[in-house]
């Protein structure tokens, strides 16, 4: 769960690998038209884990207005007033696998290979920290080369892949994998002392 201290340091400004300048912040209520936008400039193969029907503005503003960071916090990176990037951390607030967070990620076709997704996961890596978590997980398609390479890189490894697993709304099937990393938690957001 969030403490009332993790989203302090948010809106962060930072530069992208090419000197880009861009903003880091938690959704908010004002964002449902740019956040729609931003889903419908991602090709469709890779929203394949997305389960609602993002094509309804109606769907997006909810996301948008009755956000519940304790369960689904979306972390947006902006380049101006344009959403560049989004992954969110999903959590399970009880049940056996309250200690595994999900990490989803989507970039900007015109933004890939800038760090988009490197930095966006950092963050929510840092706050998975805070929130006690002991483990992330990411699900991905993989024809996603960028995205599972992204997370490799971060540290996170195989622990399934599927062929032909998923299907898109084409009925196209793409193989589904499943990533894992272990997360280093301090003490003193487990509970442990």
């Amino acid at each position: 769960m969030l403490t009332e201290h993790t989203l302090d340091k948010f809106p962060l400004s930072l530069k992208l690998r090419d000197g880009t300048h861009i903003t880091v912040r938690p959704l908010a209520k004002r964002d449902d038209v740019r956040l729609h936008k931003f889903l419908l400039s991602v090709p469709e193969e890779e929203r394949l884990f997305i389960k609602q029907p993002i094509l309804n503005r109606e769907v997006v503003r909810q996301w948008c207005r009755q956000a519940d960071f304790d369960r689904n916090l979306p972390l947006l990176m902006l380049h101006g007033q344009k959403i560049i990037g989004e992954a969110t951390l999903h959590q399970r607030l009880g049940g056996w696998k309250r200690h595994i967070g999900l990490i989803t990620l989507l970039t900007h076709p015109e933004y890939r290979g800038r760090d988009v997704s490197k930095i966006l996961v950092g963050e929510l890596m840092e706050i998975a920290r805070h929130c006690g978590l002991r483990r992330l997980e990411a699900e991905v398609n993989g024809e996603r080369k960028i995205a599972l390479k992204t997370l490799s890189h971060l540290g996170f490894s195989p622990l399934m892949h599927l062929p032909d697993y998923v299907v898109d709304m084409k009925a196209v099937t793409h193989d589904y994998v499943l990533l894992g990393l272990n997360l280093k938690t301090d003490d003193e957001f487990l509970g442990v002392g």
